[in-house]
């Protein structure tokens, strides 16, 4: 019987995965009593800790009572489905992490889903019962509905529950009784999920992530399927498409506590990382290097919206940015193919733009995030979903939308969404919230967040799924109000905005550097304007009593990125660079905007 357990954990995003690892690394003692360790310790890069959000999927170990339990954290959004998608191919068990007050939410089922098709053995962990009004009844009743419905196996149908607060670092088995550690949930997990088999015969091992090393290039990890893998062995490296390169083992890494550690061989069950393999991709088998079988291959869903990723052209380009070439762009996005499966670059006409395919506009928005942060500059244009022709008939990706908000305030968001073409499905009471259901276009939910944050006093919770294909529902209508645009470059002068400050609201304040073309703000009509920001007081000897009044400028509004992807139209394109957001109309100049007008009406 082998002492090794692998468990995923997945959860809805803010549902509480990465404090949970934390406090299992606490108490599992992998540190020293005086080591510093902070919180969230495996969201260690920079955009994960700022955006509390898991982006990538980790690894990590602990040992509990002589068994070697490998836990892997998840990320909770859909639009990084082909992380979770991956990894769970290493696990034999999982923990689905629920909210006491939120319950199942849209991505919970997404994962779950997922993991109960793999026939893995689920632990319910109702978390946060320490939050007021939470309901953790309920949402057992709730999870246990859901399993049901995702047509769930008998054995996975008696799913042990363990509650508890794993900000407070407690776990119990009742909800009323509450413990001191979170030994309980480590229990359950020993008891519950079955050890990893040991499977005797040939090597067979598929690559379900990658790792990085300046030393020694790149590392294949996954778990070792069949057989025992050795250092400084022969093997076959079986692709995708069935083709077979030989290949030797330099070194054998298993995983323990945060980090890796030295072997010399790693039997069947465990997860391993492989140094020395040439030329691999995440879904490729290592196998016997006579006789090799490939493992079936990962299967990751199909992308469902695409950018133009172009370089920048801006008169502005080079200024901050390290690279700004179209050999670099193209290089880092083929380079992020390799280790983000969900994603697709495709080579469009021009040589400097390229298509990028991904699974909804957080998922883009974090690789333009991390390249911009890399030294990187480029221009990306408006996001567009992905159309399909199925037996003949125009169909697009239609998502379910889950809405909670104040009762009061459920008209405006109701409103909002059946403008854009969504249906509603289920109103009722949760707690002291209306809880809305619609399916809606993917098309009509870029741009809507904003809107509905406005309309609620940025009380609603928004989450989403992808669902299926289904025909088109129509033209959905866009932004309301044109743009006020720049039509000269140059600083920004206060008393212009000031002068100017009834034509719109401006996204820019005095003092900042523009050009022709750039996007300054919001007109208040349906259509763009065209004005000079840039032009000072004309300064003479008269003065006069009633003529100096002091400027008084309202504040910009400044957008985010996924904001500003969300707010831009088919002729206008966001310039990021590693110090700014702009946003610019794609031709510059006033006269070449009005002959290629009628290029960006169809859109």
């Amino acid at each position: 019987m082998q002492k090794i357990r692998n468990i995923a954990i997945i959860a809805h995003v803010d549902h509480g995965k990465t404090t949970l690892v934390d406090k299992i690394l606490h108490s599992c003692a992998i540190f020293r009593d005086n080591e510093q360790t902070g919180e969230l310790i495996l969201d260690n890069n920079d955009l994960e800790r700022e955006r509390g959000i898991t982006i990538v999927s980790k690894n990590v170990s602990v040992m509990y009572k002589d068994v070697k339990i490998n836990i892997i954290d998840t990320p909770g959004h859909a639009d990084f489905g082909g992380e979770v998608e991956r990894v769970l191919k290493m696990a034999d068990g999982v923990l689905l992490l629920c909210d006491a007050f939120e319950g199942a939410m849209p991505q919970t089922r997404f994962v779950t889903q997922k993991a109960l098709a793999l026939g893995l053995k689920p632990i319910v962990v109702v978390n946060k019962v320490d939050k007021e009004n939470c309901r953790p009844e309920e949402v057992y009743e709730q999870i246990f509905e859901l399993f049901f419905n995702l047509e769930a196996t008998e054995d996975q149908l008696d799913f042990p529950v363990i509650y508890g607060s794993s900000k407070q670092g407690w776990m119990s088995t009742d909800w009323k009784v509450p413990t001191d550690n979170i030994f309980p949930l480590m229990d359950a997990i020993l008891e519950n999920i079955p050890p990893a088999p040991i499977s005797e015969g040939t090597l067979q091992m598929q690559i379900t992530s990658l790792d990085y090393s300046s030393f020694v290039g790149r590392i294949a990890i996954g778990r070792v399927a069949r057989g025992t893998i050795k250092e400084n062995m022969p093997v076959s490296l079986v692709k995708r498409d069935g083709t077979i390169q030989k290949s030797r083992i330099k070194e054998l890494y298993t995983f323990e506590g945060l980090g890796k550690v030295k072997t010399t061989q790693v039997s069947s069950g465990d997860i391993c990382a492989v140094v020395g393999i040439e030329g691999f991709d995440i879904g490729d088998t290592i196998a016997d290097f006579e006789k090799p079988e490939q493992l079936e291959v990962i299967h990751i869903d199909e992308p469902t919206m695409n950018m133009l990723f172009t370089i920048n052209t801006s008169p502005f380009f080079g200024k901050e940015g390290k690279f700004v070439t179209s050999r670099h762009l193209r290089d880092r996005l083929y380079k992020e193919m390799e280790k983000n499966l969900a994603l697709k670059v495709v080579e469009t006409e021009s040589p400097d733009s390229y298509l990028v395919y991904g699974r909804g506009i957080l998922h883009l928005s974090v690789l333009i995030e991390t390249m911009r942060r890399e030294g990187y500059e480029l221009q990306v244009g408006q996001p567009q979903v992905i159309i399909k022709e199925i037996d003949g008939v125009k169909c697009e990706p239609v998502e379910t939308l889950i809405v909670d908000v104040p009762g009061e305030v459920a008209g405006k968001v109701i409103e909002l969404v059946t403008q854009r073409k969504g249906d509603l499905l289920v109103m009722e009471p949760k707690g002291d919230l209306q809880h809305l259901e619609f399916d809606i276009p993917a098309r009509g939910i870029i741009g809507l967040r904003n809107n509905v944050l406005t309309a609620t006093g940025g009380e609603a919770i928004m989450a989403h799924r992808f669902k299926s294909y289904e025909p088109w529902k129509g033209t959905i209508p866009g932004r309301l109000n044109g743009v006020l645009v720049s039509m000269d470059t140059g600083k920004t002068t206060a008393f212009a905005i000031d002068k100017l400050q009834d034509r719109g609201r401006f996204h820019i304040d005095p003092g900042v550097d523009i050009y022709e073309g750039q996007v300054l703000g919001e007109h208040i009509r349906d259509n763009d304007l065209v004005i000079n920001l840039t032009k000072g007081k004309q300064l003479t000897n008269m003065r006069a009593s009633g003529s100096d009044t002091n400027v008084r400028i309202a504040p910009a509004i400044k957008f985010s990125l996924e904001e500003s992807m969300e707010y831009i139209q088919a002729d206008e394109y966001i310039e990021v660079t590693p110090q700014s957001i702009r946003l610019r109309k794609i031709f510059l100049n006033e006269n070449e905007r009005r002959v290629n007008a009628k290029k960006f009406v169809n859109q």
